[in-house]
């Protein structure tokens, strides 16, 4: 929940730490995006990021009629040096928004990938259902992600949640799709698919499943 007083962080800008600094990443790496949804609109962005790209996804969203939405959906995939972040300010304005988020990725080498979530609601923004979710499988010792997502409300009619999760590929799947026939590289790429599936593009599913087979070998 928000604490003290509401601050518009668009307002702010940069004197409440918002927007985040990347000395690692080339202004021609960067993907920097501001939009504002009015009433009844629907916002949809998605964004995939090969391996091989260091990315700096930096995308602001201001709900600023009733009613509007945006959704979001990311994946990423990393296999060697690569350095992706992602950062996402969603600012719900207008009462009976919505808003969806889910980033989903696979860290192996030595990469290193950060997310940063805020979603703030601000006092007149009842009705709004918020709900952000950042997963993320890491292949080595040697890859690092740090996720960190935030709620910041001021609204008491609300509906909000946001969640995010660190691991590595489910030992016990392996094992049970290699007792019953399915060779070790091919049982890793199905559980990566499985774990990629609700944040793969459509008409993207063959390209990323070849990635995925190359994570395998």
């Amino acid at each position: 929940m928000g604490h003290g007083k509401y601050i518009d962080p668009f307002k702010a800008g940069d004197s409440l730490g918002l927007r985040p600094r990347n000395d690692n990443v080339t202004p021609s790496e960067a993907s920097v995006s501001h939009h504002r949804v009015k009433a009844g609109e629907v916002l949809n962005l998605e964004y995939v990021v090969l391996p091989g790209e260091s990315k700096d996804i930096d995308i602001t969203i201001d709900l600023v009629g009733p009613g509007a939405e945006a959704h979001i959906k990311a994946l990423y995939l990393c296999k060697a040096d690569e350095k992706v972040n992602f950062h996402i300010l969603m600012h719900h304005r207008a009462p009976g928004c919505r808003s969806i988020q889910l980033i989903n990725g696979i860290a192996g080498g030595q990469a290193q990938v950060s997310f940063r979530g805020t979603i703030v609601v601000a006092p007149d923004a009842q009705q709004t259902e918020a709900y952000q979710e950042n997963h993320n499988i890491v292949l080595t010792d040697t890859a690092k992600v740090d996720t960190r997502p935030q709620l910041e409300i001021y609204a008491d009619d609300v509906k909000c949640s946001h969640g995010a999760t660190v691991g590595q590929l489910n030992a016990d799947e392996l094992f049970y799709m290699r007792s019953r026939g399915v060779p070790e590289a091919e049982a890793r790429t199905l559980q990566m698919l499985s774990f990629l599936s609700p944040v793969v593009p459509a008409g993207r599913e063959e390209e990323i499943e070849r990635v995925l087979r190359s994570y395998a070998e």
